[in-house]
């Protein structure tokens, strides 16, 4: 599957639509379903020992849906991208993100089990210059350049419109 990433956090190729762009003639994008990203979350809690917060679905123009789960050790920011099985950790909620990436907790493995792909901070802190972007359209790049915008992270997981 394209997307996948290298346990050095280089390689990553990037999928048609991974900034929430798309153009109508090349056809609708994938959607990340709700419900099993929901499902997840709860598996999630049960292994941090805790419960989830507030579940924020994705909202136009962002990629992301967002969760918290409030374990043991406190309160986690769950991000999940809105087009690809792909899962971050942050410090906090936002619209967009950066480099506030997190590492991911020692229950994340229970995202992998769903099938969902597990963002370390590192990888999403990779520098677009590491990345496949051969797929990205001008009008993205557009948005790169406006939101000065330079790591993985940061295209996956943005408020653009």
């Amino acid at each position: 599957m394209s997307g996948m990433v290298s346990e050095e956090g280089t390689g990553f190729t990037l999928p048609r639509g991974a900034t929430g762009f798309f153009r109508p003639r090349d056809g609708p994008l994938p959607e990340t379903e709700p419900r099993a990203f929901r499902a997840a979350l709860h598996a999630a809690a049960r292994a941090a020992g805790g419960e989830v917060g507030e579940v924020e679905e994705r909202v136009y123009p962002r990629t992301f849906h967002t969760a918290t789960v409030v374990g043991r050790e406190g309160e986690n920011i769950v991000l999940c991208h809105a087009h690809y099985p792909w899962v971050a950790f942050a410090r906090a909620r936002r619209d967009g993100y950066g480099e506030d990436f997190l590492s991911p907790p020692p229950w994340a493995h229970v995202f992998t089990d769903a099938a969902f792909t597990v963002l370390s901070g590192e990888q999403l802190a990779t520098p677009l210059s590491a990345v496949d972007t051969s797929v990205l359209t001008h009008d993205e790049w557009h948005e790169i350049r406006l939101h000065r915008v330079t790591t993985l992270g940061g295209v996956l997981f943005n408020a653009w419109d």
